[in-house]
């Protein structure tokens, strides 16, 4: 097979709670925040108490991750100001009915009236991911390819176990209150960007969504850029997190774009990806995921580090292959956010610990890794 050795410009949004910096608490606050920083680069989002920030498009992970730094700091310096917190993560478990509110703005009020309390819910945060694919057909097909993947992401990215002040028992809870919407979930396979363009038509006209962009699949062609779109992760308190889910998405992207090229087939279930999907929110990188090769159970180390290696070809094509190879070690040894996030809660009994922690790490401008990744033939880890 030819590979796409060309490293993909990629970019990221990433999304951020509000706490009140003395209660820990998510605040409606984003209108006040959002007034001290740049426009072109922080947006408000569905709800109040959530900003998202957009990263310009790079090639190179290093770059990217020094973007990312810089618009946090941007961001936590106004919301010191504002005497409020910033927490990157699927989820933060303080949370009063004060801060369920939509943002001011026509399209948002239109979906409370439509959707009722699923819209109101949405007290989450995620991390998305922008692949560019210039050939909307390809980027169409190569959407679909990538299901399997996804929940392997997810589990990376899983840092929601808390769940308006409750322990849910999941790593990530966001997926399941994010897979109520309508058009959530794996991508369907399309023969065409056309075919998939006439799917979104219809669905407006069915009024069950208003426009493209409620098209919410776990990863799809984006609906105003020429990219593939990673939807399916948390927010990530680490930064370098997010520059490993961002390597590794790319490194997908570049073999499965040219696999589609040269149509070699993949036959993709959807249930089986969902089922896939359900157990990384379960489980996280804490237990068994669903192998996306054989569809059985593995613990989540074997099957980021097979990843990492299978990849490796493309991963050295983009000049990624030591960053990640070394980010994946620690995200392992390190374990998930919400294995985090519940040990700072074993030790007092105090949510508050748990935001703390999320502020804290979501604060740190450190993403870099220890160690380098082998120069050698050895594997991963």
């Amino acid at each position: 097979m030819t590979r796409y050795t060309e490293p993909i410009t990629v970019g990221v949004e990433e999304e951020f709670h509000i706490v009140d910096a003395e209660t820990r608490h998510l605040v409606p606050r984003s209108g006040a925040l959002l007034r001290r920083l740049p426009e072109d680069r922080f947006v408000p989002e569905l709800q109040r108490s959530v900003v998202e920030a957009n990263s310009r498009p790079f090639t190179r992970l290093e770059d990217l991750a020094e973007e990312l730094v810089g618009l946090r700091r941007t961001m936590i310096r106004a919301a010191d100001g504002l005497g409020l917190g910033i927490a990157a993560a699927g989820s933060v478990p303080l949370a009063s009915e004060e801060a369920l509110k939509i943002s001011r703005d026509p399209r948002y009020e239109q979906m409370l009236d439509e959707y009722q309390v699923l819209t109101r819910e949405q007290l989450i945060c995620g991390t998305q991911v922008h692949a560019e694919i210039d050939d909307r057909d390809l980027a169409v097909a190569v959407a679909h390819r990538l299901s399997p993947w996804a929940p392997v992401l997810l589990a990376l990215s899983a840092s929601s176990p808390y769940w308006l002040g409750r322990d849910t028992g999941y790593a990530a809870y966001r997926p399941l209150v994010w897979q109520r919407w309508p058009t959530a979930g794996p991508m369907p396979e399309f023969g065409s960007a056309a075919e998939y363009a006439e799917t979104i038509d219809e669905l407006v006209r069915s009024g069950v969504i208003t426009d493209p962009g409620m098209i919410y699949f776990d990863i799809r062609p984006s609906d105003h850029v020429p990219t593939i779109e990673l939807r399916i992760c948390d927010s990530c308190p680490r930064v370098g997190d997010i520059v490993l889910i961002t390597g590794l998405f790319r490194a997908l992207v570049a073999r499965e774009l040219e696999a589609a090229r040269e149509e070699d087939p993949r036959q993709i279930r959807p249930e089986l990806v969902r089922a896939a999907t359900w157990r990384a929110a379960r489980s996280g990188l804490e237990d068994d995921l669903v192998d996306p090769e054989d569809g059985t159970p593995r613990p989540a180390g074997d099957v980021i580090r097979r990843l990492v290696d299978d990849l490796r070809p493309e991963l050295e094509d983009a000049g990624d292959w030591e960053l990640v190879a070394a980010l994946a070690r620690e995200a392992l040894a390190r374990g998930s956010s919400s294995a985090r996030q519940r040990e700072a809660f074993a030790r007092d009994g105090r949510l508050t610990d748990v935001v703390d922690l999320l502020l804290a790490e979501t604060r740190s401008e450190e993403w870099r890794p220890e160690t380098a990744g082998p120069r050698d033939g050895s594997k991963a880890a």
